[in-house]
């Protein structure tokens, strides 16, 4: 069994618009929410870091490594889903300028992407292997992994065997820690794809990270 502690990155001035691959710094909020961060990881014991190599991610991760001495590795695997044309807007602004886009992307997703954004399986796949190649790994001490709301939320329904509500409550806080067993893999394997989160985002509430 392998433990793996997922945190979310802390807060920026795009929190509550389409924040894909666009890469914001840390605002007030996250650098204030950030100490209390480091506070509760600190007595966990992580050993090793990795992280998504998008700034707020990798902020959050080298300030955690600095203080609890963790190596941290960067991964543009780790990254969120890639919101085309719509990065940077709300979803209010989404509908007002996409209007059929938007109405088809509620109904359909995750089978229908945004516009030039990444497609959702591409993205579960390169999750899948990030954290396949993480859990396989042999130590005796854990690791942790500074990513976005939405690799998280399928990570630990895929491997962790959280519900899909669990997931989605769990990470709805910036700064958010999930301290998570894995399944054996083999044990993951058989649940197949159908354990996936439906959700990236939360459309209704209007806060795609």
């Amino acid at each position: 069994m392998t433990e793996i502690v997922l945190i979310r990155h802390v807060e920026t001035d795009l929190a509550g618009r389409f924040c894909g691959h666009s890469d914001p710094d840390l605002n007030a909020w996250g650098e204030r929410r950030l100490r209390s961060v480091i506070e509760e990881v600190e007595p966990l014991g992580i050993a090793r870091i990795y992280s998504s190599d998008l700034r707020r991610a990798s902020r959050t991760a080298t300030a955690i490594s600095k203080q609890i001495g963790a190596p941290i590795e960067l991964k543009s695997g780790l990254r969120e889903i890639h919101f085309g044309q719509w990065e940077g807007l709300t979803w209010e602004q989404v509908q007002q300028r996409y209007p059929a886009e938007a109405e088809l992307w509620a109904s359909e997703f995750p089978e229908r992407s945004a516009p030039c954004g990444e497609a959702y399986r591409d993205f579960l796949a390169r999750i899948e292997a990030e954290f396949r190649n993480m859990i396989a790994q042999k130590r005796n001490a854990p690791l942790a992994v500074v990513t976005h709301r939405g690799v998280m939320q399928f990570a630990l329904s895929r491997f962790f065997g959280f519900t899909r509500d669990e997931a989605r409550k769990q990470t709805e806080n910036y700064g958010a820690i999930v301290v998570a067993t894995a399944q054996d893999l083999r044990e993951v394997d058989s649940i197949g794809v159908k354990a996936q989160v439906a959700q990236v985002c939360n459309v209704q509430n209007g806060r795609p990270e």
